[in-house]
């Protein structure tokens, strides 16, 4: 035992990282078994919306919701889940809900609201919308409109 805080006061900077390595570890543990949500890939989340009724949230901007977005997603921001606005998930609360962001660290924030706010089963799509799209599993595109062509006035 002795031999070790003497490595550790000749070796200060090595030992420092070394704690702080397993403080960083054990608050990830900590942290992801009191979330308020779980974390699930791609086939977990294709069972929850065939089997379990599962309701995916995107809470991406929207113009990046047109360019893609799984099957029969819910587009809500992030500002209106802060705000306790939830749309049509208000009578899902039972339901799996899965929270989307483009690359699963924005996701966080709301599914810990979701999950405070009463829904029962929260979970957010590891990696998010990049891993669906890795996985080549199928987005929905919005059509862009086409643009109205003017009338040309008659001018007499």
């Amino acid at each position: 035992m002795q031999e070790i805080f003497e490595f550790a006061q000749q070796n200060l900077i090595l030992t420092v990282i070394w704690v702080g390595l397993i403080v960083t570890l054990v608050m990830n543990v900590v942290k992801s078994t009191t979330a308020g949500y779980k974390e699930i890939d791609t086939q977990q989340v294709t069972t929850f919306i065939n089997r379990e009724n599962g309701v995916v949230v995107d809470i991406r901007a929207k113009d990046e919701f047109k360019k893609g977005h799984i099957t029969d997603s819910v587009h809500i921001l992030p500002s209106e889940i802060k705000n306790g606005t939830f749309g049509e998930l208000e009578n899902r609360k039972s339901d799996p809900i899965i929270v989307v962001c483009k690359t699963g660290q924005t996701s966080v924030e709301s599914a810990n609201l979701l999950a405070k706010a009463g829904f029962e089963q929260v979970f957010i799509l590891k990696n998010g919308l990049s891993s669906w799209a890795d996985a080549s599993l199928p987005l929905v595109r919005v059509k862009k409109e086409p643009r109205k062509k003017k009338q040309a006035k008659a001018t007499n």
